[in-house]
């Protein structure tokens, strides 16, 4: 990825960010799974952070993104998880009635900065990850 330019600023910045639902059960398919991929690719949308590449299979979600320098990584997460679930929660009852409380995903997340990795090696892993579980099916999709 090319640098990125802010008002005052030119910047490269990149994370590999992983999160998981609430006890990895597998709820995050078809309709539900594409409303997720819209919500995230709304916030980051909001926050100019940009997608790379990303995965959304039933129970995590892997995101390669290029960020501005005035968000932390943990408050992109925060942003990104409290939105999609706050609407994913409002617009589908059932899932109001296995997450109860509320909490749709799990605690903590896995970041990664890719510094030391190249992004090609980033992306060769998330293109793995897509087709380990079901080659062109629609339980995973890419995030672009």
């Amino acid at each position: 990825m090319k640098q990125r330019k802010g008002v005052h600023s030119v910047y490269s910045l990149q994370v590999h960010l992983v999160f998981c639902t609430k006890y990895r059960y597998h709820v995050l398919r078809g309709e539900i799974q594409e409303r997720c991929r819209d919500l995230i690719r709304q916030v980051c949308d909001a926050l100019d952070v940009c997608i790379i590449k990303g995965v959304v299979s039933r129970d995590h979600v892997h995101l390669h993104l290029s960020y501005p320098p005035k968000y932390s990584v943990s408050e992109i997460v925060r942003r990104i998880k409290g939105r999609s679930a706050r609407k994913l929660l409002q617009e589908y009852p059932t899932l109001r009635k296995r997450y109860y409380g509320g909490h749709f995903w799990g605690i903590g997340y896995g970041a990664w900065s890719t510094g030391e990795i190249t992004e090609e090696i980033v992306n060769e892993y998330l293109e793995h990850h897509r087709h380990s579980e079901r080659p062109n099916g629609p339980e995973n999709f890419i995030l672009e």
